[in-house]
């Protein structure tokens, strides 16, 4: 998928060395919003502010032939986003972009939107399984099989 980039994120991505920091953004809504920003302080953008707090995505492929599956380890000791998925009303949505500190609204990478499909918590940390409900690329088509049953002409 192409990305547009400004100029100074794609001096810094291709830069060997760079003063730019690259933050991930996670905003989970789950009645309540809960935004994150893997930072020590906290992030403007345009849509809130995002919340330093330590978690770890990862990223989907970009590619045409995998899943978009994403994984992402959010630290637990809190407690906040346990809180927020137990009191969740149908399925928790997630947004999930890549951003530079100095343009925080111009996402590098996303964003990605999401429905979290899973949540296994424990005392350190949650690991929260995203994805897409209805995972069509992944469906055969036509949904039907054919066989010599119910299509008699394909075996002659």
């Amino acid at each position: 998928m192409p990305r547009e980039l400004t100029p100074a994120q794609a001096r810094a991505i291709l830069a060997q060395d760079t003063a730019e920091v690259f933050l991930p953004c996670l905003k989970i809504v789950a009645g309540d919003t809960f935004r994150i920003v893997n930072n020590t302080e906290p992030l403007a953008k345009a849509d809130g502010v995002y919340q330093p707090y330590p978690f770890e995505p990862q990223f989907p492929e970009d590619s045409d032939e995998k899943g978009s599956g994403v994984s992402v380890r959010i630290d637990n000791v809190e407690r906040d986003v346990t809180q927020l998925l137990r009191d969740a009303i149908g399925v928790p949505m997630a947004t999930l972009e890549l951003v530079t500190a100095s343009e925080p609204d111009k996402p590098i990478l996303g964003p990605c939107e999401f429905s979290v499909l899973s949540a296994e918590a424990d005392i350190m940390q949650i690991t929260l399984q995203l994805g897409h409900e209805e995972d069509f690329l992944n469906q055969r088509v036509p949904a039907q099989t054919y066989g010599p049953t119910n299509s008699q002409g394909l075996y002659q």
